[in-house]
């Protein structure tokens, strides 16, 4: 019922699957069986955008395929009129599938964007006795629906497999240059682009360099917390309900010129006491938690504020004041400034460290490709709270740990304007 291949570059992927639907389409069509063959990808704002091209370059290849089919500037379909190709945006298009009249095979290339809401709307349209839904995707992210659908809890009666260049035996030589050429130049793009793997770092990201160069520095590994220095919790706030901005938490330790960051910790929609039963299952109940602006505020949490709520839970807290205009700039600089004196524990700080890969700068839709600021996505809310951590760094000629035992007598006075 489902088959499906994910990889890198170089598999021949595309190419693969629009030759096998092609031959597929003719084994429908002679067997007297009429249908739609859809062609899905996310995005389609015009037939260029489709696969259209990957499958009459395909059905072209081949003489005897050739000879089966129909081939016009925008349409394919077999010779006796039985079975025709259809290309959609899944984004824009997606209710047009419930249109289409016995769709035998709907084949979604490059799937990784594909949403999960997509997925539910497209699958139950594919009911044919015969029919089947075919996959092809680059991985991107873990928590990708397309990801969690077919390769962490795949469907019954399904064939997912992997590919990659390697697997490809018609692999051109002029491509393996290129590919050899990102091994030695762009390692830490290289594993994705061509050997399948997750995102880790994407390429304009902010901390692009930042994260290679720890990685190369083997400052990610195994850090373990010091138990006569400060615990801090570095919040950024979330929301209640599906549509609410995540939460995310960074446990880090300023040890002399160092950063520390042991933990991470990010949900959705989730209430302030899951964000607190998660402190204290880690073993951080005795964090001091640091947050932004807002964390004094009375909009998030009911009828108190975050700052309120933490200190009735018996945290320590201080409120970083608001930076004004160009906060987001000056949290991205301080934490350039400061990635070289970061360590991170490799094994609990993945989805942070994933977040930050993905961060980069929002680019303007005309042809000026301006930048605009950080793109507001999944990522910046881990990466809003780890410039804020660097925000919040205190140089060890400025900060004395011994400080930290004052702050139970400030308790009842407002954090915002220190601690």
């Amino acid at each position: 019922m489902y088959r499906g291949s994910y990889g890198g570059r170089g598999s021949a992927k595309t190419r693969t699957f629009a030759k096998m639907a092609a031959v597929r389409a003719v084994v429908f069509a002679e067997a007297g069986i009429t249908g739609v063959v859809v062609c899905g990808r996310e995005f389609m704002n015009s037939l260029a955008d489709s696969s259209f091209a990957e499958v009459k370059a395909a059905i072209s290849e081949e003489s005897w395929l050739n000879a089966k089919y129909d081939l016009g500037e925008s349409y394919i379909r077999t010779k006796d009129g039985r079975v025709e190709f259809a290309f959609i945006g899944l984004r824009r298009s997606l209710f047009s599938l419930k249109s289409k009249a016995r769709i035998l095979i709907l084949w979604v290339d490059e799937a990784e964007q594909v949403s999960e809401d997509a997925w539910m709307i497209a699958d139950p349209t594919v009911r044919e006795e015969e029919s089947e839904i075919w996959v092809t995707w680059n991985p991107g992210r873990k928590n990708s629906a397309t990801h969690k659908r077919f390769r962490v809890d795949p469907p019954p009666m399904s064939k997912i497999v992997e590919m990659n260049w390697r697997d490809n035996p018609w692999f051109p030589k002029k491509l393996n240059i290129k590919r050899e050429s990102d091994a030695e130049k762009r390692p830490d793009q290289y594993d994705h682009v061509w050997e399948g793997d997750f995102v880790t770092v994407v390429e304009g990201a902010y901390y692009a360099k930042s994260l290679s160069e720890a990685k190369l520095r083997n400052r990610i590994g195994n850090v373990s917390p010091d138990p006569l220095m400060t615990i801090r919790a570095i919040w950024d706030i979330g929301g209640t309900g599906l549509k609410a901005d995540a939460c995310a938490i960074w446990i880090a330790q300023f040890v002399g010129r160092e950063i520390r960051v042991l933990d991470y910790y990010e949900a959705v929609g989730q209430p302030l006491a899951a964000h607190v039963q998660w402190l204290r299952d880690r073993g951080w109940s005795k964090a001091y938690c640091i947050l932004p602006h807002d964390g004094a505020t009375n909009d998030k949490v009911y009828d108190v504020s975050y700052e309120s709520a933490l200190r009735d839970a018996q945290f320590e807290v201080r409120v970083i004041p608001n930076q004004g205009k160009g906060a987001a700039k000056m949290r991205i600089e301080a934490a350039r400034r400061l990635f070289p004196s970061i360590w991170f524990n490799k094994d609990t700080t993945e989805p942070g460290r994933d977040a930050l890969g993905w961060y980069h700068e929002k680019k303007s839709d005309d042809e000026r490709n301006v930048g605009l600021g950080p793109e507001h996505d999944w990522s910046s809310h881990g990466a809003d709270a780890f410039g804020l951590m660097c925000v919040a760094y205190e140089t060890p000629e400025d900060y004395d740990e011994d400080d930290e035992d004052d702050r139970s007598a400030n308790r009842g006075r407002s954090s915002v304007t220190g601690y």
